[in-house]
């Protein structure tokens, strides 16, 4: 069934290729004007829609780059505001976007800014705080008005962009070959025990699209321990699982593997925004358990949400976990930072940053 709708949506596909290739070739041709910037403006990137990690390989960024001033800019999806902000004590997830204030949140001497125009965002951070040495974009490879000085494209170990497709046909949101523009290229959510061969065979593939000195690394996530955001300090052995994610299935798996049952799953789009309704449909679930215990399991971008001013007060009643995540590098790790500490390095004395 799903081979006979993909069939139906190619020449959908086509036509969006089609128009996103033209748009490609007028950047690459200068018709259209990418800006570059002489200090670090670090991109992160995909070629597909939904999550294939971005958020935990930002904050990577974010922990590598430490001894500089670091700011993020991100569009700021599905946020309730428009235009440039740069977020401050009052600022909320509604405001800047779940992500940003995530970085908000768990990074207090990083700085944090959104805006749709990324051209624009860089030249009112840099005006608003001259002090910042390196700007991290979240999301921006298909923001072709900006030129990163470096550009990371993240694949997804289960759904990589060599099998899929263009939109409405597949996920991608513009052929194959626009991984050429990637410097690096990073396969995300591989499994912790994945073989040599299984990586040579991705690197075989991937390197059929990208510039020849573009490196591939891979990555998995290691889940650090639940931190309580409820009423409870100890999680049980049955939980409940909450998620707002593109993907949720690594999480299921690795509640799992650490012998947790887990009773449900309330599994909303990415970028859910929670609502009360939400968040007592969850609690008259647990009322099934009121003899037994049982926990709530979310992620930590999920918590960012749930604990927003309208929901606090019911989620602190509840016991709500959420799960700090973190990139880990198989095999070459050392050197994807060294890579990218050289390159900042490198922009650094050419700037006297």
């Amino acid at each position: 069934m799903v081979k006979y709708l993909k069939l139906l949506l190619w020449p959908f596909a086509v036509l969006y290729g089609a128009i996103t290739g033209l748009r490609n070739i007028l950047y690459n041709k200068g018709i259209l004007s990418s800006t570059s910037f002489g200090f670090p403006v670090i991109a992160v990137g995909n070629l597909t829609v939904g999550g294939t990690g971005k958020t935990p390989h930002v904050e990577y960024l974010i922990r590598l780059l430490h001894k500089y001033r670091l700011a993020t800019l991100s569009r700021g999806y599905k946020r309730k505001t428009t235009g440039f902000i740069l977020a401050d004590a009052s600022s909320t997830a509604a405001q800047l976007g779940d992500e940003p204030f995530q970085y908000h949140r768990d990074h207090p001497n990083l700085t944090v800014a959104v805006s749709e125009k990324r051209v624009e965002g860089v030249q009112s951070l840099k005006q608003l705080v001259p002090e910042v040495e390196v700007i991290i974009l979240d999301d921006a490879m298909q923001h072709r008005p900006i030129k990163p000085s470096l550009m990371i494209m993240l694949t997804d170990y289960g759904r990589p962009f060599f099998k899929d497709f263009i939109l409405p046909a597949g996920l991608l949101r513009e052929s194959r070959y626009g991984a050429g523009r990637a410097d690096v290229v990073v396969v995300s959510k591989c499994p912790q025990q994945m073989s040599q061969s299984q990586m040579e065979a991705y690197t075989k593939r991937i390197k059929k699209y990208t510039a020849p000195a573009a490196p591939v690394f891979f990555s998995t996530f290691k889940y650090g321990m639940p931190v309580s955001i409820g009423n409870s300090r100890e999680v049980a052995g049955k939980v409940v699982l909450l998620t707002g994610i593109a993907n949720p299935k690594p999480l299921q798996e690795y509640l799992q593997e650490q012998g947790l049952t887990i009773s449900k799953a309330f599994t909303f789009p990415d970028h859910h925004t929670y609502t009360l309704e939400d968040v007592r449909e969850v609690k008259d679930y647990l009322t099934k358990y009121k003899n037994q215990s049982i926990s709530i399991i979310t992620t930590s971008k999920d918590a960012v949400k749930l604990t927003e001013p309208a929901l606090v007060e019911e989620v602190t009643k509840l016991p709500v976990f959420y799960l700090p995540i973190e990139v880990s590098f198989l095999g070459k790790g050392d050197l994807f930072d060294a890579m990218v500490e050289e390159h900042v390095k490198q922009m650094a004395e050419a700037n006297q940053i």
